[in-house]
């Protein structure tokens, strides 16, 4: 089959390999209807097809936009191949094929069905859009299998299927690798600061590029949103109210993972980086109450700073994060091989890095309550992962008081 793989995603292909909205009727054979793997049992899902299925396993990540993003991709990916190169239903696949799919993720051939050819990632609506930007590393077929196990256990538990063939796959971890701190220790933090700092404003486009970059910083750490909380909230959600003790103090409520609202003490520090942001863009220091401007303002653009203005995509704020960090590895190297170890750290990280940076400082000085509460983790137990300082202190306690003592020779 020469064609493209169907663009729509309702999100995902339908059994006929073409749009949801334009397909044929469904093949018996494709769709997953009379599929080898069918559970037998009473199936807790009403879905009579693969695509069906797959439909009602994303609906459970409807409140989580990134999480769903991220798994539709893989799922639509996997749908797709099944229909287009493999022909098999996707409730028709077992261990030897998912061998296969593996060895196609970090290949995708024939790569113009498949990858895409433009400079720039195409739309859905266009005829040059594929699944692929090229072929997958080793990191990103690893999550792809994750998803796709996650996929398929969930359908062996809602009785559509009567086994996961990737219970089967043999868990292989990339060479020489190891585990990588996912946050930036102080030191590998002051770096990046001071790039922040060193950026250019010369002009008055510099200038508004290096606020920008001030306060996406500023946010991140000071306040450990996600990037999707730093998309999806307003200036508005900032407001001050009057504490028992009659100080007033500034907040800011923020609409998070599965919608749920959690509200962050908006340090003096961050009320601060606030008013020098919307200096910049020649606006009151502080917004008022409802205000509907994004937390973070395009640059450019005659409705930049107006009320309802756009917010900047997640992959806009993620590339400036990744600008900034590979500055700063850029810079440390050129200093001199012996900063290459901090460099490869820090060229790794992402804003996620920051917010887990931020719950990692966080957690050196205060109560684990309280840094469980600004990060929104519905329990403690997931905010314990940040308690890097009990673990050197566990290392420091064991060398001074388990000692074995050969004697000298």
């Amino acid at each position: 089959m020469n064609a493209a793989p169907g663009r729509s995603i309702n999100s995902l292909p339908s059994p006929s390999g073409l749009p949801a909205t334009q397909g044929q009727p469904a093949s018996p054979h494709l769709s997953g209807a009379h599929g080898r793997n069918r559970g037998r049992g009473l199936a807790q899902v009403a879905a009579h097809d693969d695509r069906t299925a797959v439909l009602a396993w994303l609906a459970r990540y409807q409140d989580s936009p990134a999480t769903l993003a991220s798994y539709r991709k893989e799922a639509e990916r996997l749908l797709l191949w099944c229909v287009h190169q493999h022909g098999k239903a996707l409730s028709d696949l077992a261990h030897e094929d998912f061998l296969l799919y593996e060895r196609f993720l970090a290949d995708p051939q024939p790569a113009e069905r498949w990858v895409m050819q433009v400079a720039q990632k195409a739309p859905r609506a266009s005829p040059h859009w594929r699944p692929f930007a090229g072929p997958l590393d080793r990191a990103s077929q690893r999550q792809a299998m994750t998803i796709l196990n996650n996929l398929f256990n969930w359908l062996v538990q809602a009785g559509y299927l009567a086994g996961n063939p990737l219970a089967l796959r043999r868990r292989k971890a990339a060479a020489g690798s190891r585990q990588v701190s996912r946050f930036l220790p102080q030191e590998h933090w002051a770096q990046v600061r001071a790039t922040i700092e060193a950026l250019p404003a010369d002009t008055p486009r510099q200038a508004l590029h290096a606020a920008r970059y001030r306060w996406l910083f500023s946010l991140l750490y000071l306040a450990g949103l996600r990037i999707s909380e730093v998309c999806g909230n307003r200036m508005g959600d900032f407001h001050a109210r009057q504490g028992t003790d009659g100080q007033l103090r500034w907040w800011l409520s923020v609409q998070g993972k599965g919608s749920k609202t959690r509200t962050l003490p908006a340090t003096d520090e961050l009320v601060q980086e606030l008013a020098r942001y919307r200096r910049a863009h020649a606006l009151p220091d502080l917004p008022r109450e409802g205000e509907e401007r994004p937390l973070l303002l395009p640059v450019i653009g005659a409705s930049a700073t107006l009320e309802g203005a756009r917010p900047l995509s997640r992959s806009a704020i993620h590339t400036l994060v990744k600008d900034i960090v590979r500055q700063t590895a850029a810079r440390l190297r050129a200093c001199g091989p012996q900063h290459e170890g901090a460099a490869c750290h820090i060229e790794q990280a992402s804003a996620h890095w920051l917010r887990h940076t931020a719950g990692t400082h966080q957690s050196d000085g205060m109560d684990l309550k309280m840094v469980r509460d600004n990060l929104g983790h519905a329990n403690i137990a997931t905010t314990s992962i940040y308690l890097h300082t009990e673990d050197d202190a566990r290392h420091d306690a064991t060398s001074q008081a388990h000692r074995l003592g050969w004697g000298q020779p």
